[in-house]
């Protein structure tokens, strides 16, 4: 384990060394945000949207007392959403989609000894392939947080208004009803750390792997398992020394 943190510690600092061309790696950046950003829109939106609706709903059921007012389901549904559904499952989604991409082709990469190659040609392959992904994991999450958090937000909105177990009116007074902006840095601190942690993570698996097809696919896997632990651990932490 230590080994492996070790080799993990240094190739970060490989990658974040000065660019030899910094024109090159913002081209690159700018690749990886369209590949991460807009790349995982579809999947992150859909999700949103049903995770508030049905947190909303859940909450409404769970709350059906005569004594309750109906407007904190607004509430709890918008912090549930803010603090935890949005960030935290958006982030589960996309170390599926984005980590195993990043594992898989920086792994094809090192099999067929294109990386090799790179470093025969005098170039820095870490800062290359990897801070160009981390860079983009760390802007583009926080984004996707955002936009999952209004989806959200949204859904709950829908479901109010299609299910009937709670007016539109008390929903939206629920929203406004003791707001902490506090939550929104909490949910943009983990957007960032998870994204870090997506992206680094993979990056590592794939930059190690050895052998032939067989062994990428495993470094897929492994960087998608540790990567989603990574994030729920970081979720623990954040989460007690922010709030």
């Amino acid at each position: 384990m230590f080994t492996s943190l070790g080799r993990y510690i240094l190739l970060l600092r490989l990658s974040f060394k000065k660019p030899e061309k910094f024109t090159v790696y913002w081209n690159e950046v700018m690749r990886e945000m369209v590949s991460i950003g807009i790349g995982s829109l579809g999947i992150i939106s859909i999700i949103s949207v049903f995770i508030g609706a049905v947190a909303t709903i859940q909450v409404a059921f769970q709350l059906s007392s005569p004594l309750v007012p109906r407007s904190i389901a607004g509430s709890i549904a918008r912090d549930s959403t803010i603090l935890e559904f949005s960030p935290t499952i958006s982030s589960l989604v996309l170390a599926g989609r984005v980590g195993s991409s990043i594992a898989s082709e920086i792994g094809t990469m090192r099999v067929t000894e294109q990386i090799d190659a790179l470093e025969i040609m005098g170039v820095n392959a870490p800062g290359y392939l990897i801070a160009p992904k981390v860079v983009s994991g760390m802007i583009m999450v926080p984004l996707l947080v955002i936009m999952s958090i209004a989806l959200g937000i949204l859904g709950g909105y829908i479901a109010t208004a299609t299910s009937g177990d709670i007016s539109p009116a008390d929903y939206i007074a629920g929203l406004h009803d003791g707001f902490m902006p506090i939550t929104i840095q909490v949910a943009m601190v983990k957007a960032i750390a998870f994204g870090f942690l997506i992206t680094s993570i993979c990056a590592y698996q794939g930059f190690y792997t050895s052998g032939g097809a067989l062994e990428v696919g495993q470094s897929a896997t492994s960087g998608v398992v540790y990567s989603c632990v990574g994030i729920l651990f970081a979720d623990l932490v954040i989460t007690r020394l922010m709030l």
